[in-house]
């Protein structure tokens, strides 16, 4: 069978991977075209555009380049004519993969979105439309479950999370990365995000904590597709600041503490049981329009804390990033054993919450029912 998936961003890329692993275990003729990176290319099929170029965040940056985002939704939905695929598979990245959904329904696909939109969070009102564009959809984050069945969405299915794939994936390879350190300095891993946007903002304050700690080695979980060209001016006088390209999972495995970009970041430090800070500024007009939509829907924005729903790490979101903050948080999460061992129980709940690995296999399993149904 023939699948066109369309991921945006990178944690879309690694689990459009898994995701097409699991496929082509229950499909071994599976024919993949797909919008995603390095990752989904590793598997094999045709990719049409790189996430590179997709991954723009925030409503400035969006309405600043709304020529090259029109262009593409206009690339995406010839090309899904022209592939003609039995099911299209959206991961997250809703802005796009919404507009294209509802196209696609017009034309009569099978539509499946893996991983939701936070409705639950803002834009709610697109609920309606999910309902009538959608066949299925795949959510990953147990207290989900509640909002969809108040929202009457029966075609919606809990998965599990994907991330839990992920990590056992990495933990389980005969073949996985290995991280070199000087067992004799505390290492701590820096995850300022995936785009440009969220680096330029996340990473100067945590490169100052670096200037103030000799004493530890700090190692940046780079992206290559950004490249040493993004990366060394920020950092070359900083001795005690090193790059690593695509090892985020080797770097946290060795990590005695983190400093994170909100978003998938956290939840996977959080699944290595790294002590972290959380931390995230947006442009100052996306963070108000965001205030005002989403009120107060949400007390937290990092998935730990979400879904645990408690304040298991600390958040340090637009004017409380700072770097005199930052350092006073970073102390605790090094030197303040109780607070570190708390900060391991709350990852053990969250964990616990999360249940088990499968989520993979569980959406294959869904799209190729569909697929069977139709």
């Amino acid at each position: 069978m023939k699948y066109y998936i369309i991921a945006g961003e990178a944690s879309g890329d690694l689990h459009g991977a898994n995701l097409m692993r699991a496929i082509k275990r229950q499909d071994a003729q599976a024919e993949f075209r797909f919008w995603g990176g390095d990752s989904m290319s590793q598997v094999g099929g045709k990719p049409v555009r790189h996430i590179r170029d997709l991954a723009i965040m925030g409503f400035v940056e969006v309405v600043r380049n709304l020529r090259t985002v029109t262009q593409n939704i206009d690339l995406c939905k010839q090309d899904i004519l022209q592939f003609n695929p039995d099911a299209i598979v959206y991961i997250d990245y809703p802005g796009f993969n919404l507009r294209i959904a509802r196209f696609a329904h017009s034309k009569g696909f099978l539509n499946i979105h893996y991983i939701s939109p936070q409705l639950w969070a803002w834009k709610k009102g697109r609920i309606k439309s999910m309902r009538k564009n959608l066949d299925c959809l795949c959510y990953i984050l147990p207290f989900e479950q509640d909002f969809y069945a108040r929202n009457n969405f029966p075609q919606a299915v809990y998965v599990g999370h994907p991330l839990l794939d992920a990590v056992a994936q990495y933990r389980e390879s005969s073949f996985k990365q290995t991280f070199q350190s000087d067992a004799s300095r505390r290492l701590i891993a820096l995850l300022p995000g995936s785009r440009k946007q969220e680096l330029k903002r996340s990473l100067p304050p945590m490169l100052q904590v670096a200037r103030n700690h000799s004493e530890c080695d700090f190692v940046i979980a780079g992206m290559t597709l950004l490249g040493d060209n993004f990366y060394q001016p920020l950092i070359h006088d900083i001795p005690n600041v090193s790059i690593v390209y695509d090892q985020t999972y080797p770097l946290l495995s060795s990590a005695y503490a983190a400093l994170v970009c909100s978003g998938t970041a956290t939840l996977e430090t959080a699944l290595f049981n790294v002590p972290q800070v959380v931390c995230y500024r947006a442009n100052a007009i996306s963070a108000s329009i965001a205030r005002v939509l989403i009120g107060n829907r949400i007390k937290y924005i990092s998935l730990v804390n979400l879904i645990a729903d408690s304040p298991v790490v600390v958040e340090l979101i637009q004017q409380d990033f700072t770097a005199n903050r930052l350092e006073q948080e970073f102390l605790r999460i090094v030197d303040d054993a109780d607070y570190r061992q708390s900060l391991l129980d709350g990852y053990a709940r969250v964990h616990a919450l999360l249940g088990n690995a499968g989520a993979s296999d569980r959406t294959a399993a869904e799209i190729i029912k569909h697929i069977n149904c139709k």
